[in-house]
């Protein structure tokens, strides 16, 4: 495992698991695979809005990729 995928995902397998089955998760949609998990999470991050995001769609693209900004 990479350093830069650990850095990036810290959502457990079962979080991540359970979180790709709400329709939160598929309300911003999947990642195509394309780019890494941690130049897309870094991407995302500096995109943050500004208030409370946890019912965001930033937050939730974010999750899609395992990492959940808010237990950082």
């Amino acid at each position: 495992m990479s350093t830069e995928f650990e850095q990036a995902v810290n959502m457990t397998a079962t979080e991540l698991e359970r979180w790709l089955a709400t329709d939160e998760s598929r309300s911003v949609g999947q990642s195509d695979g394309g780019e890494s998990v941690g130049h897309e999470s870094d991407r995302h991050l500096a995109q943050r809005p500004d208030g409370d995001v946890e019912h965001t769609r930033w937050r939730y693209s974010l999750m899609n990729w395992g990492h959940d900004p808010l237990k950082d």
